[in-house]
C-alpha cells in the first residue's frame, strides 16, 4: 500500500518537474492598445470605419469598439452609422444604438447621443429601437 503511494508521488513529482518552468499566458480580454487616449482611440475606430468594405468588417469594428470600459465617442457612432449605410446593413445601425443605450450609464447620456446625431440619423432614415416599437 506505502508502495503504491511512493511510487504515485514519485510520478507525481516527476510531471511536475518536467513541465517548463515560465509558461506564456496569452489574454483574450488584453487590448493591444490600452494606452491610448481618448482621441487617439477615437481617431483609430473613425479611420476603420471608414475604411470598413464588408458587413464582417463593420461588425467586427463596433464588437471592438464596445468591448471597451467606455463609451465610443459622438465620432465612432457617426462613422459607424456611415459604414453600415455604406454596406448597406439597416439592422446593424439600429443596433449601434441598442449597444450605446446599454453602455450609457444614464438615460440622459444616451439622449444626448441621440440629439448629437439625430441629423445623420435622419439623413440616413436609422431609427432608435424605441422609434420602432421593438
Amino acid at each position: 500500500m506505502y508502495a503504491v503511494a511512493r511510487t504515485i508521488a514519485r510520478s507525481t513529482k516527476l510531471a511536475i518537474a518536467a513541465r517548463p518552468a515560465a509558461l506564456s499566458v496569452r489574454s483574450y480580454s488584453a487590448h493591444s492598445d490600452e494606452n491610448l487616449s481618448f482621441d487617439e482611440f477615437t481617431k483609430k475606430y473613425v479611420t476603420f470605419f471608414e475604411q470598413a468594405e464588408d458587413l464582417f468588417e463593420v461588425q467586427r469594428g463596433l464588437n471592438n469598439a464596445f468591448s471597451y470600459d467606455l463609451v465610443p465617442s459622438v465620432e465612432i457612432v457617426e462613422a459607424a452609422l456611415a459604414a453600415c449605410r455604406r454596406v448597406n446593413d439597416y439592422p446593424t445601425a439600429v443596433r449601434v444604438f441598442a449597444g450605446l443605450k446599454e453602455k450609457c450609464p444614464s438615460d440622459s447620456q444616451y439622449k444626448q447621443y441621440l440629439e448629437a446625431t439625430k441629423s445623420l440619423r435622419e439623413q440616413l432614415g436609422v431609427e432608435t429601437r424605441e422609434e420602432l416599437a421593438l
